[in-house]
């Protein structure tokens, strides 16, 4: 399962979502700025260009990792490719911009404006005269007061995943004519662009069969540039053609096919010629550089043909060294076997010339996470301690500086440099500091070559008593990561990435004992073992820490599978740093596709890395992953999405005082306290911002890496031949012919 990509907003609250779609790197200007928000660490990459130089017609063949269950971004079972659809055939009031902000669709909306705050909140909408659905009908308030009727929570019947706004609204009704909307609420609501983007038609929201069933599959009514042809699942593909009522800027394209490709099947289908968009990791990436550098024969080997000389050269040994014939024959097998996989290699790089690496940052940023129910981590001066010997900017170089993207540490929960939400909060937890860290812990009890009780260790013969005393040696030293400062390839798990099941509450399951196992002290001669009971002889500062008898020994949990050697490598440095402050983690690698559901929605951990998108709504949309649990009615603990278990009554009143205001500045503010708080709580540290990297075909435009803006679907397209350059483009020819 892959983990890389990112939707629209619209997924984020049915499961936790994400919001849309991130070299030229504009400089951090949040320094000396008086503006905290900054600029964006990184902008779109999309290879843009004027429309007039894209050819009409065409079909983009544009890879996702799924074909959906639904076609209703309301729904529990929504995904990323949902929402990217939805984009591209429902009407949004607002969209992203390239700061992450959200922005009039003047497609759809002429204005939109609050027209009184007394005795309640009241907006009035005035939709573009030509705005109608795909059946000639205009869009107007009937699909307005449907959509909240289905979406306000007040009839059981719908199967709604998420009602954030919609049930605070107390009307909806028409305004002063048919393009007028008013909307009156009951109470006020501060986010309130974040509603009716997408916006369905009556036809679809107008009843709950229609609203649970109806849409599943197929949308017989849409309002956007492309429409729905057909959502093929043997063929794992949705067919989206280009919609002939459309009122806006003509479609260049004439056909968009999202196609479900798995991430390691990617790069075999770009070179088949199958794809012209994807998201891809960065081994691929740079395969796609390497094939697209002049060929001069000066080239040194690599990949399958290094194995093939390395296979001859073997075969030669064998024969020079007599070798009998039984061998021979193997190695002239394994030598042919080699042969054919070096000319697929080669075939493949020859293919792949004709494509490009466009590469961004994804708005969404990794994290640790630190399970504070039960434990160690239950206390905050622990949690604390972990997250000050953390040197985030060493992880975010070690992911980001590969791949030539700026590896700035994120500063904020809450949001993203450029948006405006966005300041650097991460004062409130205090710098890097190993020897505060090592202060929190002693405060806490844990002290540095603390006795420790002798355990039987489980994997050992029946019997055997577990060593109390061991010296440090290479073989004893945690092997969660590595050195190597990673491809970049960054594995996390995105909330909302999933089949979409994966929402709701947790069920408060205490994670695994992270209190107990066997400290290995050092000082002793190799082999050595010191009396029962005895604290380990001080011998630095990186002794290991103990309390009542326990060494402080944290799991750490990461998923298995494609796309997850970064994540081995930013928690082997995390592991390393932890290791200077005394604590021990042990790296547990688990089942891919049982990561989330199984280990953090369920609390099975003690650390783990995943991560949050950044939304233009923070108010709205963060508060749940950072509210405090609450006992619910059956017992079992409601944390809502705040899977780290760690929140304050305090931070649940900001957010609630930050939704409520109508202003602008003030609303920011109260949103970077509410951040400081969470940042002084260490339930999770920031780390980077997500690399986002995109193979497309070199004569696509007007897509790729999209960074925080919602894709212009209707601009994208494949260049003229005479906007192509003296060399043009492989594959070019074919561009108006694609099917």
């Amino acid at each position: 399962m892959s983990h890389d990509g990112i939707g629209p907003r619209a997924v984020l609250r049915s499961v936790a979502f994400l919001t849309a779609g991130m070299l030229t790197v504009p400089a951090l200007a949040g320094c000396g700025s008086e503006d905290p928000a900054g600029e964006p660490l990184a902008g779109a990459d999309v290879a843009a260009a004027d429309r007039s130089d894209i050819a009409d017609g065409g079909t983009l063949r544009w890879a996702v990792d799924t074909v959906p269950d639904t076609l209703n971004t309301f729904q529990a079972d929504a995904d990323t490719t949902t929402a990217r659809i939805a984009e591209a055939v429902l009407p949004s009031m607002y969209r992203t911009d390239g700061r992450g902000r959200a922005v009039r669709n003047a497609d759809y909306l002429a204005s939109a404006d609050v027209v009184d705050t007394e005795p309640k909140q009241v907006v009035v909408y005035r939709l573009a005269q030509q705005a109608v659905w795909s059946d000639g009908r205009e869009i107007g308030a009937a699909d307005f007061a449907a959509q909240w009727r289905a979406l306000s929570g007040k009839d059981t019947a719908y199967w709604t995943a998420r009602n954030a706004g919609y049930d605070r609204i107390e009307k909806v009704e028409r305004g002063r004519n048919d393009l007028e909307v008013k909307v009156t609420f009951s109470r006020p609501y501060a986010d309130w662009k974040s509603l009716f983007s997408p916006l369905y038609p009556k036809e679809v929201m107008g009843a709950p069969d229609s609203f649970n069933d109806g849409a599943r599959k197929k949308l017989k009514v849409t309002a956007g540039p492309f429409t729905v042809d057909k959502v093929d699942t043997k063929e794992d593909e949705v067919v989206l053609t280009r919609n002939p009522r459309w009122w806006g800027r003509a479609a260049r394209l004439q056909k968009i096919v999202l196609r479900a490709v798995p991430h390691d099947k990617r790069v075999s289908a770009l070179s088949d010629g199958t794809l012209d968009l994807a998201e891809i990791d960065p081994e691929a990436a740079r395969r796609i550089t390497v094939a697209a550098l002049p060929q001069d024969g000066n080239t040194p080997l690599m990949g399958p043909e290094a194995d093939r000389s390395a296979a001859d050269a073997l075969h030669s040994w064998a024969v020079a060294n007599g070798s009998d014939e039984d061998a021979a024959d193997e190695e002239i097998s394994a030598r042919e076997k080699l042969r054919k996989k070096a000319e697929k290699y080669a075939r493949q790089q020859k293919a792949l010339g004709g494509f490009e690496v466009r590469k961004s940052l994804e708005p969404a940023y990794t994290q640790l996470a630190l399970n504070g129910a039960e434990g160690p981590l239950s206390d905050e001066r622990v949690r604390r301690a972990v997250a000050r010997a953390l040197d985030r900017e060493d992880l975010a170089g070690a992911v980001l500086k590969p791949l030539g993207l700026p590896a700035e540490p994120v500063g904020s929960h809450l949001a993203l440099s450029g948006q405006a939400a966005y300041s650097d909060s991460s004062g409130a937890l205090g710098k890097p500091d190993a020897k505060e860290a090592r202060a929190l812990l002693s405060d806490a009890g844990w002290v540095p070559g603390g006795p420790v009780k002798e355990e039987k260790d489980s994997k050992k013969d029946e019997g055997e008593e577990a060593a109390g005393s061991e010296a440090d040696t290479e073989d004893t030293k945690d092997s969660g990561g590595s050195e190597d400062s990673g491809d970049g390839d960054d594995g996390t798990y995105v909330v909302g990435e999933d089949d979409g099941r994966n929402h709701g509450t947790g069920d408060g399951k205490a994670p695994h004992d992270s209190g107990t196992g066997q400290l290995k002290q050092g000082g002793a001669p190799a082999g050595a073992y010191a009396p029962k009971g005895t604290a380990a002889p001080a011998r630095a500062d990186t002794a290991p820490v103990a309390k009542d008898g326990k060494a402080l020994v944290l799991r750490f949990v990461l998923p298995s599978g494609p796309g997850s050697k970064t994540l081995e490598t930013v928690a082997g440095r995390i592991a390393e740093m932890l290791e200077k402050i005394g604590i021990r983690a042990d790296i547990s690698k688990v089942d891919n596709d049982s990561y989330f559901k199984d280990h953090i929605a369920s609390g099975d951990f003690d650390l783990a890395l995943y991560s949050w998108p950044a939304t233009a709504f923070p108010a709205t949309d963060a508060r749940p992953v950072y509210s405090k649990p609450v006992p619910a009615a059956d017992g079992s603990l409601n944390v809502e999405q705040n899977w780290t278990r760690v929140g304050t009554d305090q931070v649940d009143q900001l957010f609630d005082q930050a939704i409520a205001t109508l202003d602008d500045s003030e609303r920011r503010d109260l949103i970077r306290k509410a951040d400081s708080r969470i940042w002084a709580a260490a339930g999770s540290i920031p780390l980077y911002q997500r690399p986002q990297l995109v193979a497309a075909r070199k004569n696509l435009a007007n897509a790729g890496a999209f960074g925080f803006a919602t894709p212009v679907y209707e601009d994208m397209g494949f260049l003229k031949k005479s906007a192509q350059g003296p060399e043009g483009s492989p594959g070019a020819e074919n561009s108006d012919s694609r099917s």
